[in-house]
């Protein structure tokens, strides 16, 4: 599969995905155990130029929305021309909203997606149909168990927290309440919901997931990345991790 390089993870999670590139290298500091750098998504990339720019300034991950009701959807046609753009080590997703599998399938035999990202209400055994790792979206609602969460997705590869909206499927760009993580959720956390570069350390320092998402946060317009917003993003993501 283009774009993976899986290390086992601990706690029993069969494989951890994408978020886990580049030889895994740890952060170290003085006097301290080495502690993993905080891994980057950018989600919702819709133009060539942007997933160069993802990929020259350290993502590990680039998303691509097939859902044609995002604005930031691209076609399979556009999304397998942008991953030929993607080199090896970093990982492309393709992010679905409850889709029939059949669509799924059909993606995948034109699009060389390195991990699922699902946005819906999908079952655990629907996600884990289609020989890929994959990433279940949460959408943290107030009375959200992350823990109960973790528990029926225990064969994603990690869990991706993002903003509840009823209206939409991600991309919000607002932040929710991160009092609603518990300290250990159990499961591998991609952060989302509203990163930017101004509250990225901020949400690595307080929560210390394994990755963070951002897609609005890096924007000009939505799908339209601004290459200076990313570098920006991807400082912030430098600071946090001076203090995990």
């Amino acid at each position: 599969m283009q774009g993976l390089h899986f290390r086992p993870f601990p706690t029993g999670s069969p494989l951890l995905v994408s978020l886990v590139l580049h030889d895994s290298e740890p952060t170290i500091r003085s006097n301290e155990q080495p502690s993993m750098r905080t891994r980057v998504k950018i989600c919702g990339l819709t133009r060539e130029q942007d997933v160069r720019a993802a990929v020259e300034l350290g993502a590990d991950a680039i998303g691509l929305v097939l859902y044609s009701a995002s604005p930031r959807a691209v076609s399979p046609q556009t999304a397998a021309h942008l991953a030929s753009c993607v080199p090896a080590f970093v990982t492309v997703v393709g992010l679905f909203v409850d889709a029939q599998p059949e669509a799924v399938r059909a993606v995948l035999q034109q699009v060389p997606l390195g991990a699922l990202q699902f946005h819906g209400s999908e079952e655990p055994d629907y996600c884990a149909a289609f020989g890929r790792p994959w990433i279940k979206a949460c959408a943290m609602r107030d009375d959200i168990d992350l823990p109960r969460q973790a528990r029926r997705y225990a064969g994603a590869d990690a869990l991706l927290l993002d903003t509840f909206d009823p209206r939409l499927a991600g991309g919000t760009g607002r932040r929710f309440d991160w009092s609603l993580v518990p300290p250990d959720p159990g499961v591998p956390i991609v952060l989302a919901g509203g990163l930017n570069a101004g509250n990225v350390a901020a949400a690595i320092s307080r929560l210390r997931p394994h990755a963070v998402d951002t897609s609005g946060g890096v924007e000009t317009a939505k799908g339209i990345k601004d290459r200076n917003k990313i570098a920006e993003f991807m400082q912030g993501v430098r600071y946090g991790d001076q203090s995990r």
